[in-house]
């Protein structure tokens, strides 16, 4: 069975307590609150006190400077406050000292930030400009009439004056925090050890699901926990009543035939007459509920509202810091992506853009170089068909340099189409064990008369073995790249010689997911004009020359070393460029992978 309650009326009618209402509202007035949000430089955007309706010059307050509000001895200190808040991004408790008209009010302050777009700014002067960070202050404190709550008693004998003074003491604890599970917490354990209550629980109320959830409980050990239980209103008409009544409601309820009966009182705390939670209070079997703590119970429940209220107020603004903050973070990681990735397109343009010159000027070099031996064909065997020789042996010399000049036109060819195999990835290697000695043979057979007759020197140096030197490539690719370093020593160098020299390098390593003993180090060094140090990593690039004048002198498609570093790296080796400078010659040099460690001659022999 459930009755509302009307306690003002029964302590009307209660003899003894005529004289206290007074005495409970002056309980009621005596904490002072102070909720202030201002602009990090100290401008008053709201303020909510009580208090300063009485104080002198407060009434306008909003707009002005927080200097107005606090005392000037504080304001260095508190402003240096609000920018460790506003910098840290996290709440900070503190006391300070705020001036009504001339008298000086201690307060315990909580300090928090705010997102700048939560602001509603009414000033002109600050609308036109755009949103500054922000804080709200929270400040609380106990007047002189609290604290003298504890000295009074009433002569009835009835523990009335210990029931203010525990009151003052939950009312005070609840309003110095502004965590809400402290809250809920502090309240049901104030009241059940101020009343001595069976069960005291305090149950969130969601509007929109229509629920009741029990958020923090007292009991005795006896009992059984409720914490974590969900009510649907529907299925609690005795809760559904005080929501709506905003009124304490009584509740009987017989237990059993063994068990005594037992009184609940429900009471909804809360915040500008909207409800945001209700109070369940089990009173011992057999003990009825007395008119003046229904009372105290009432004067509590207007402070808990409140306290309820500004607490989830500060835990969703604190969220929606957390979650601006992660968004914020979000943002700037994709600002940042954006701008790497902008980064990385404006590097491919300039590379596309470079590559494109870079193939504008090889074509026309290239179509220059093809012409060269074609127009030489072409005008040599133009002459012998036309009968304009003077003899057969003229006849004979213009056939020849026609067959000269196809052949340098083939090796051109030859150095496009194998530049295009390998960007393409259709080079076929066909690796096995390759005798060094017989490949540098060919090659000696093949270059020798025609360096010599250069008037060069020729010299190929080996290191002293008892068998042959073996290396795993493919035969005719690697003579092609020695070739090619040959003939590009050759064309570069007008005097001296050209030393091919032969290294061991016993070294362990894996190619074709086999094990190998070492490398052969082969090195083509020259007394020619040499490469500058900065135009050197030239060298190695696609569709590049190093002087497109001197490559014109010295005829050629500039493709020599870069075909030769893409065969040598897909056999295993690698292919390395030295030159001190213009003038001191150069030394290209290729490794290959050792097919078998050879047996050495002892230096005594």
């Amino acid at each position: 069975m459930s009755r509302s309650v009307q306690p003002s009326s029964s302590i009307e009618s209660t003899p003894a307590l005529s004289s206290e209402p007074a005495l409970i509202g002056d309980a009621a007035e005596s904490v002072s609150t102070l909720v202030v949000t201002h602009t990090a430089s100290g401008e008053i955007l709201s303020l909510h006190w009580p208090d300063a309706a009485d104080c002198q010059n407060s009434d306008d307050l909003k707009g002005q400077s927080v200097e107005t509000l606090f005392g000037p001895v504080a304001i260095a200190r508190y402003l240096e406050r609000v920018q460790q808040v506003v910098e840290n991004q996290q709440p900070e408790e503190f006391q300070c000292v705020v001036r009504c008209g001339h008298q000086p009010i201690s307060f315990d302050f909580l300090l928090s930030p705010l997102p700048t777009d939560s602001l509603s700014v009414s000033s002109d002067s600050l609308a036109e400009q755009a949103p500054q960070p922000a804080v709200v202050g929270v400040g609380r404190r106990i007047a002189r009439d609290v604290s003298q709550l504890s000295k009074v008693r009433l002569s009835s004998g009835n523990g009335r004056g210990t029931y203010y003074e525990l009151l003052a003491n939950v009312t005070s604890s609840i309003r110095q925090t502004l965590d809400i599970q402290t809250i809920w917490q502090q309240t049901v354990t104030g009241l059940g050890e101020m009343l001595h209550l069976d069960r005291c629980l305090v149950c969130d109320y969601s509007a929109t699901m229509q629920t009741l959830t029990v958020v923090a409980e007292y009991y005795q050990a006896n009992l059984y926990p409720c914490k974590g239980r969900t009510f649907s209103l529907p299925n609690k008409p005795d809760f559904l009543r005080t929501l709506e009544s905003l009124e304490p409601i009584i509740s009987d309820f017989e237990r059993g035939e063994d068990d005594r009966p037992y009184t609940v009182l429900t009471i909804a705390t809360c915040y500008q007459s909207e409800p945001n939670s209700i109070l369940v209070l089990q009173q011992p079997p057999h003990r009825p509920w007395k008119p003046f703590e229904i009372e105290l119970v009432q004067e509590l429940t207007e402070q808990v509202g409140t306290a309820i209220a500004h607490a989830k107020l500060f835990n969703d603004s604190r969220e929606l810091t957390q979650e601006l903050r992660i968004k914020s973070q979000a943002l700037r990681q994709t600002n940042e992506e954006l701008v790497r990735k902008h980064d990385e397109l404006e590097a491919a343009k300039r590379q596309a853009e470079e590559a494109s010159r870079l193939k504008s000027d090889f074509l026309a070099n290239t179509s220059h170089e093809l012409r060269t031996p074609l127009n030489g064909m072409i005008g040599f065997l133009r002459l012998v068909l036309d009968d304009m020789v003077d003899s057969d042996e003229e006849r004979l010399e213009f056939v020849l340099e026609s067959h000269n000049s196809a052949l340098h036109l083939l090796h051109l060819i030859n150095d496009v189409l194998s530049i295009a195999k390998i960007e393409a990835g259709k080079m076929d290697l066909a690796l096995e064990a390759v005798s060094i000695q017989e490949l540098l043979g060919e090659v000696e057979r093949f270059m020798r008369p025609q360096l010599e007759g250069e008037g060069l020197e020729f010299d190929i140096l080996l290191p002293a073995t008892l068998d042959e030197l073996k290396i795993y490539s493919d035969y005719r690719k690697l003579k092609q790249v020695l070739l090619n370093l040959l003939g590009n020593a050759k064309k570069f160098t007008h005097e001296g010689g050209i030393t091919i020299r032969v290294e061991l390098q016993p070294h362990q390593h894996e190619f074709k997911k086999q094990t190998w003993p070492g490398f052969v180090k082969i090195s083509v060094e020259d007394t020619g004009i040499g490469v500058s140090l900065e135009k050197q990593d030239r060298l190695f690039q696609t569709f590049s020359q190093v002087d497109s004048a001197r490559t014109r002198q010295y005829e050629g498609t500039g493709l020599g070393l870069v075909i030769s570093r893409r065969l040598v790296e897909a056999m295993g080796g690698q292919v390395n460029f030295i030159s001190m400078g213009e003038g001191l010659g150069s030394t290209v040099t290729l490794t290959a992978v050792l097919y078998q460690e050879p047996v050495l001659e002892l230096s005594g022999n």
